[in-house]
């Protein structure tokens, strides 16, 4: 039976590159899909595009290819990205100038187009469109629409298979889904039809699986008191059958570990209903299939089905909301508990003196309830402490407004309680771009392709 192999060479902006060279180097993969966005990603990139029209991709990806492209052409490995962010053509380019700098003339670039919907929302308005929030419930986008900043659509995997058939070496697109760059090499392989449901569900499940570089292999897992050397990272390789089956394994000698445990974790990683996880390429049933150990390191997956695509896709308005302040400060024993109660106190009453517009405000101790909140226990011996780690997070109007947040920190280090030290040189006031999460009907966001070949 014919098989493929997929590698997942990056989960986020930021990522190792390490691990992906390894992939690269033993993983004997035929594909790389990398995913770089996160929702708010394309708003920071589209302020970058507008900045600098020839910006506005994931700046990693230079170095990046510069790194394993000689690895690919020299084991024929074709690579998939969504780092184009919000400027797909510029990294295209970026691209072919890394491939003419190495001498590797002749390579084909494929950029997919079609998520970047920013400069449509006011055709889509008059036409009657409304774009209702899902988290909200609020009706329109009237109360931020002069304050969009950006506007991207989870598109599906159907031109960068596209671009496969035609020959791309490279593929990159913007904000199509995560697991698309993994898909898209399956459909093209085995030529399986877009609309055989059970087939697209899973290859949306089996992209989900390793979408998260070493999500799958001891990342993020409860197993991590297993994992025997923490520095050796390795990420995923998705060993595809034509029958929708996959073994998920890692490059033989790499670090970390693949178990049935750490599969299950990440199949249902982000997956608010198992039975209906929804893509933009269809819905995959995660509760049909099975997973076993095959051999050490190598996890059989199968059994998934799938449904018809929706017909609704999600779309992400990015709009400004404000500014923030940010800063921290600790206090030691004795009394550490009551110092930092103090300082809470002092922050609450200057805001307040200062009459400083706030939007939202969180004070936090460090150590005690910064991550739980108001739920959190507090321990039984709060009088001995050794330190408590205090930080104030204040959303309000304006840049200087949030500006100020960040000095009334530091006057507790002269008008404090004794011992109140370490303030950190705080970061500086940054703009707040607030997520729109709503639908739009698939058929107002057509794909396309371009083909290009590096001369």
């Amino acid at each position: 039976m014919k098989s493929i192999r997929i590698g997942c060479g990056s989960a986020s902006w930021g990522d190792m590159l390490d691990p992906a060279v390894e992939l690269a180097e033993r993983g004997n993969v035929q594909y790389i899909g990398f995913d770089h966005l996160a929702e708010l990603t394309m708003s920071i990139l589209q302020r970058m595009k507008q900045k600098d029209p020839k910006r506005g991709y994931i700046p990693d990806l230079v170095p990046w290819m510069k790194r394993l492209l000689p690895i690919a052409r020299e084991k024929n490995i074709k690579l998939l990205t969504n780092a184009g962010g919000a400027n797909v053509e510029a990294a295209g380019e970026a691209v072919a100038e890394v491939a003419r700098s190495i001498g590797h003339t002749g390579l084909k670039i494929g950029l997919q187009f079609g998520d970047d919907v920013l400069a449509r929302i006011p055709e889509f308005r008059a036409q009657g469109l409304k774009f209702p929030n899902l988290d909200t419930g609020e009706e329109d986008i009237d109360q931020i629409v002069d304050r969009i900043v950006s506007a991207n659509v989870y598109i599906g995997s159907e031109a960068q298979i596209d671009a496969l058939g035609q020959g791309a070496d490279v593929v990159i697109t913007g904000r199509a889904t995560d697991s698309s760059v993994h898909i898209a090499p399956m459909v093209h392989e085995f030529g399986w039809a877009l609309d055989d449901w059970d087939k697209m569900g899973a290859a949306i499940a089996i992209g989900h699986i390793i979408e998260c570089s070493s999500g799958c292999a001891g990342g993020m897992s409860n197993f991590w008191k297993d994992i025997p050397e923490p520095w050796r990272v390795a990420f995923p390789i998705a060993e595809v059958y034509e029958n929708g089956d996959a073994v998920i394994t890692k490059a033989d000698g790499s670090g970390r570990m693949v178990t049935e445990w750490t599969v299950k974790e990440h199949l249902v990683y982000e997956v608010h209903d198992p039975a209906n996880y929804i893509m933009a390429d269809g819905i995959s049933d995660l509760t049909t299939c099975y997973i076993t150990k095959e051999a050490e390191n190598r996890i059989r997956v199968g059994g998934f089905t799938g449904r018809p695509r929706p017909e609704l896709l999600k779309l992400c308005l990015g709009y400004e909301d404000g500014w923030i302040g940010e800063s921290e400060i600790s206090v030691c024993w004795p009394d550490a508990y009551e110092k930092a109660q103090f300082c809470e106190k002092f922050l609450r009453g200057r805001f307040e003196a200062l009459k400083l517009p706030i939007r939202e405000m969180r004070i936090d101790f460090i150590g005690l309830n910064s991550i739980h909140g108001p739920l959190a226990t507090l321990p039984s011996n709060l009088a001995e402490l050794n330190e408590v780690r205090v930080r104030v997070a204040v959303r309000t109007t304006s840049k200087e407004n949030a500006n100020l947040v960040r000095r009334e920190v530091t006057h507790l280090w002269t008008h404090g309680p004794i011992g109140t030290t370490a303030v950190i040189s705080p970061p500086p006031p940054r703009q707040v771009i607030s997520l729109w999460p709503t639908l739009i009907p698939r058929e107002l966001v057509p794909q396309s392709l371009v083909m290009k070949e590096v001369r």
